[in-house]
């Protein structure tokens, strides 16, 4: 028996809630992550393998447990090449140097600007070398989602890369099937938007111009902040206040009840699978519409939604080169699904190559199961239903507890400064007491002044200290 450690929030076989999920963070606080997560799952799912799920986050501490206990680290990543994820990075670094059994690192990816600027990403490369050697230290190449990763690793000296892009879109193996059904859409159609914040004006101003025109249209939101939104709502309609993107409850994706989140991958790709045509700026969003069987467009704003719609030939637009006004009805009309279905059987086998070089047993290896049994077991699970907004339809429950939420909210940010502030000024302490203890042992003559200045900045730093507390 194999023992595999995956890097997973969750099992695709343990139900969640929203409560859970919300607790939890599940996903890293963005649910569009289960859906790679879980389809390596399936991948890996054969009778010779045990799967452990190890979370998000890389723990070096407890590298000789995973010694000890596994006889494979597999990683499935997103765009962890990028700034935000520097300490995470190096936590895996640092964890993965001390390990002594192979480590597989599947479809990881830059993120850049939507022009594919790799200059950005300069104050990240030593990060980035230190990690990728020693993932290859510890395999026979690293696993990247398309070629723009590959370019910006062979920049950093790296040859030993594969392009396999993101398994999310092989969960059903060498089986893609996408189908213009109906051949146009009529303004009956219904339609599935997903949205990104990093890009809030231009997506949002697109989504409310078509509101109107196509009254089945919904938002499938995909973060854990969306859902507690949904889940507790807020104050704004009461308050009078708003916005163009629907971050609060008086947006009309919420006020009129068309807004759903997904708790898992198998209820999200099989609630798209309802639709006529998904767009927008999620990459996951649209993956999710596509395994369904739902035609779906990307509407690229970075490198991490293009470098993916290119290497599977999604249809795709650049955000910013589409008017506000732009009809999801003419961009279904212009979206050919030919590239994307014809080269799915090839770009599939790449991706199994790299597992077959790998060592790594699979489904879709000669006598698997190609999922058979994982997808029978899941059928026996009960899953949440889709999460909806609530509607406050229980007297004023709904606002008394919105301003609950956001009143705890503030005074956690508030907390959370406030505990910061305390920290920086512990260091500040620590140092002026060692600069201090220096100044009185040192044989050097000093100046009355430099002990007063000295002693003056560590009284006013144990007195701020004592305010804050």
């Amino acid at each position: 028996m194999t023992r595999v450690l995956l890097r997973s929030s969750k099992s695709p076989f343990e139900p969640i809630s929203a409560e859970m999920a919300m607790r939890r963070s599940v996903g890293g606080a963005n649910l569009g992550n289960l859906v790679f997560s879980d389809s390596v799952h399936k991948t890996l799912y054969t009778p010779g393998q045990e799967i452990t799920v190890g979370g998000f986050r890389p723990d070096p501490l407890a590298a000789e447990h995973i010694n000890e206990t596994y006889d494979v680290l597999v990683l499935p990543f997103a765009n962890a090449f990028r700034p935000g994820m520097r300490h995470v990075l190096a936590a895996w670094t640092e964890l993965i140097r001390q390990l002594r059994i192979p480590v597989v690192v599947l479809g990881i990816g830059a993120q850049t600007s939507l022009d594919y600027d790799l200059e950005r990403l300069r104050p990240l490369d030593d990060t980035v070398r230190a990690f990728v050697g020693t993932v290859l230290d510890h395999g026979p190449s690293i696993g990247v989602r398309g070629p723009l990763t590959e370019r910006y690793l062979n920049r950093l000296g790296f040859s030993d890369v594969d392009v396999i892009g993101c398994p999310s879109l092989f969960r059903y193996g060498g089986r893609l099937n996408v189908e213009k059904s109906p051949a146009e859409l009529s303004r009956d159609a219904a339609i599935a938007v997903s949205m990104t914040s990093s890009c809030a004006q231009p997506i949002a101003a697109l989504v409310n111009t078509n509101l109107n025109r196509y009254p089945r249209l919904h938002y499938v939101a995909q973060d854990i902040k969306d859902l507690e939104l949904l889940y507790w709502g807020d104050t704004s309609e009461a308050a009078g206040t708003g916005a163009d993107y629907p971050r609060h409850r008086s947006h009309p994706l919420l006020r009129e009840n068309r807004t759903r989140l997904y708790l898992e991958p198998e209820t999200w790709i099989r609630h798209m699978a309802t639709f006529d045509f998904a767009l927008g700026t999620r990459i996951h969003g649209t993956i999710t519409a596509l395994l369904g069987g739902t035609p779906g467009m990307v509407l690229c704003h970075d490198s991490r939604t293009r470098e993916l719609s290119e290497y599977f030939e999604i249809p795709h637009y650049f955000l910013n080169d589409l008017p506000s006004d732009a009809d999801p009805a003419k961009l279904y009309a212009e979206s050919d699904y030919t590239p994307l279905v014809s080269g799915h059987g090839d770009r599939f086998q790449r991706f199994v190559g790299y597992l077959d070089r790998h060592g790594v047993d699979h489904v879709y290896a000669p006598g698997g199961d190609a999922g058979a049994a994982f997808e029978a077991r899941l059928a026996s699970v009960t899953l949440a239903p889709p999460v909806e907004p609530w509607l406050g339809d229980d007297g004023d429950l709904a606002y008394r507890f919105a301003w609950l939420k956001e009143n705890a909210t503030r005074v956690g940010r508030r907390q959370d400064k406030a505990d910061k502030r305390i920290s920086e000024l512990h260091e500040e302490i620590a140092a002026l007491r060692t600069q201090l203890e220096h100044l009185a042992a040192s044989p050097e003559p000093h100046t009355y002044e430099d002990r007063r200045g000295v002693t003056e900045r560590l009284t006013d730093a144990v007195n701020a200290f004592r305010g804050r507390g």
